[in-house]
């Protein structure tokens, strides 16, 4: 499936797709170390999974194959999309996660991350715009991959959108505007203050604290700005 030199791990925690291939979500494992979460996800009991694992020192771990479902995602939602589990490929990357210690992901770790994710990609015509985190499909429920996150660094190489930086206006939308954009762009809406959260999470990390301002106004507002073609 890749020529990325791989460890396979199987995991039995995987069933058969109802939807096909249009999502890629990023995870931290959130445990203590490597053998840790990998031991987690290639254990029956878990009934968790994901199609690969990405160690801090840089190894590829492949668990679940690409045209099976893995369990990665739980009660989730993007963009329509409730069985997000069904029509994504998921990615862990080793990380103590904000439980255990949360720390900048090295340089070997997206090293790695980043070539996998582009055959991904490319192999399933992955837009940027579905390339997520698991923070982004479940804002009520989770934290990853989190802030120290390097998104910026994969919109710059077409592997995340970016953040919308030019020519920044607030909308003035009421909060209640503010929520149905999210909505469109995306997000579970559900629960407000969690899905602000998330979208801070995303966008702007070095703020995250569940107001909306103007700031997360004129960003979300770049985001759903029409782009060029091939663009999102």
């Amino acid at each position: 499936m890749t020529d990325m030199p791989m460890i396979d791990t199987p995991s039995p925690n995987f069933d058969d797709r109802k939807l096909p291939i249009s999502m890629l979500v990023l995870h931290y494992t959130g445990m203590p170390d490597a053998p840790s979460a990998i031991n987690w996800l290639a254990s029956g009991q878990s009934k968790v999974s994901a199609h690969y694992v990405v160690t801090e020192t840089g190894e590829i771990v492949r668990m679940v194959d690409e045209g099976k479902r893995a369990w990665h995602a739980g009660r989730s939602h993007w963009r329509g999309i409730d069985d997000v589990n069904s029509a994504s490929i998921g990615i862990e990357i080793v990380n103590p996660g904000h439980e255990w210690g949360y720390r900048p992901f090295p340089d070997a770790q997206i090293g790695s991350l980043i070539p996998l994710m582009h055959a991904i990609v490319q192999r399933h015509g992955i837009t940027r715009g579905n390339i997520v985190g698991h923070s982004d499909v479940a804002p009520a429920r989770k934290q990853d991959p989190g802030e120290l996150f390097p998104w910026g660094q994969l919109a710059r190489l077409r592997l995340a959108l970016p953040r919308p930086t030019r020519n920044l206006m607030d909308p003035h939308w009421s909060d209640g505007g503010f929520m149905l954009a999210l909505e469109r762009f995306g997000y579970d809406i559900t629960e407000p203050e969690a899905a602000v959260v998330a979208f801070q999470r995303r966008f702007r990390p070095e703020l995250i604290d569940g107001i909306i301002d103007g700031e997360c106004r004129a960003i979300l507002l770049g985001l759903l700005l029409p782009k060029p073609r091939g663009d999102d």
